[in-house]
């Protein structure tokens, strides 16, 4: 598969009321140059993963004091030539579930949903719900956790069939849900892990009957608009405003195109993926939401206890992975990571927060990276820090 790869750094060292000045006690051409010196370094490991046949990366760092600072190499869109900017949306994927996961964190800490409430609750009579596998006994946080012993209903070839048949068409949550009814469960409820766009699809719907509003636009006024994040708009239409060309091999197949953008028009509907991932966003924005969830400041109250209570997830996502509500965590040689990895078609991303350092990265993975997310994450966290504690000292 070769994709159009964002990545995106933040670094906050010290908490951001103390600001750069006591980080960097320079002039400001001393701040640019070091400023250009991290920028610099970022673009020689950017340039790496273009000569491994990605064809274009981003990122953006963002320093304790609000300076951003961004690199990219290669091309948003190889035939045109078209370099890649910052400013390009890219999908992220199933980094979307973070906003479904932070959402029914807050609406749990008002009191408005409980996490532990069997979802069949929620849909008392519906035929198509108690078709599901483990239909009266998965919890919500069983969902939000991969804990529900529901498949991947976005696995079962004659989805994609139906997906790419018709792209024009806009798929309702039942729909999709449909193709894994009648099936055996993977396990029992809460006695195994498997990850599943499913669950987050089932949540979705239980939030959008809680709070009365389409799940997009309660994401938008209680979690993106209060932090200021106006580049990230939902993937709910096949005309997605600045959205970069991605590339895919992997669903030839399938009959989907190497080119997912045509005429600017993407070749299948972006919006069966809703709270499975579901958004496009700049560098800049996902960096900013992964370090404001993971640090606990997304919304009031103190919701990292619920998310961060993890099961391991090492089979799917790697050696020592555990996944929480919407987290995955991983032990690096930085210590702790919190984050998310997405593909999507055409697009590979990943989130990862440091608390330990108080970095937050977000990149892609796939072998078109050619070493581990883990890898990545480290080596571009490292650089930056250096460059900092280099003028710092």
């Amino acid at each position: 598969m070769r994709a159009s790869l964002a990545l995106t750094l933040i670094l906050a060292i010290l908490p951001a009321a103390q600001a750069r000045q006591a980080v960097l006690p320079s002039t400001p051409p001393l701040v640019q140059k070091v400023d250009a010196r991290i920028a610099a370094r970022a673009r020689h490991v950017l340039d790496g993963i273009v000569e491994r046949d990605a064809p274009g990366v981003s990122i953006a760092l963002v320093l304790p004091d609000g300076t951003e600072v961004t690199a990219t190499a290669g091309f948003a869109d190889i035939e045109a030539k078209r370099p890649m900017h910052a400013t390009d949306r890219l999908l992220s994927g199933s980094v979307g579930k973070t906003y479904v996961a932070a959402a029914a964190l807050r609406l749990a800490g008002l009191g408005v949903l409980d996490l532990d409430a069997r979802a069949a609750q929620f849909f008392p009579g519906e035929a198509w719900f108690e078709r599901l596998p483990n239909a009266l006994d998965f919890t919500v946080r069983q969902l939000l956790r991969h804990q529900s012993g529901l498949e991947r209903y976005e696995f079962q070839p004659t989805f994609w069939a139906a997906l790419v048949a018709d792209p024009d068409k806009i798929w309702r949550p039942e729909e999709q849900l449909a193709y894994i009814a009648d099936r055996a469960p993977l396990f029992p409820a809460g006695e195994g892990w498997a990850y599943s766009d499913s669950n987050y699809l089932v949540v979705g719907l239980i939030l959008e009957r809680v709070t009365g509003q389409r799940f997009n636009e309660h994401v938008r006024e209680h979690l993106l608009a209060p932090a200021g994040l106006v580049d990230t708009v939902p993937s709910d239409t096949r005309r997605i405003p600045g959205l970069t060309q991605g590339y895919c091999r992997a669903l030839a197949e399938l009959g989907v195109p190497e080119r997912v953008l045509v005429d600017g028009q993407f070749v299948i509907h972006p919006g069966f993926e809703w709270c499975g991932g579901g958004y496009a966003s700049t560098p800049r924005d996902l960096a900013r939401w992964t370090a404001r969830l993971y640090s606990g400041a997304a919304f009031a109250g103190d919701y990292l206890p619920e998310m961060l209570a993890t099961v391991p997830a090492d089979a799917t996502l790697g050696r020592k992975a555990r996944y929480g509500l919407g987290v995955i965590v991983r032990e690096t040689t930085l210590g702790e990571a919190r984050g998310h990895d997405g593909i999507m078609t055409g697009f590979l991303a990943a989130t990862a927060w440091f608390p330990a350092h108080k970095i937050a990265v977000n990149t892609d993975e796939g072998r078109v990276v050619g070493e581990p997310l883990s890898t990545l994450l480290v080596e571009l966290a490292s650089l930056a820090l250096e460059e900092l504690r280099r003028v710092a000292r």
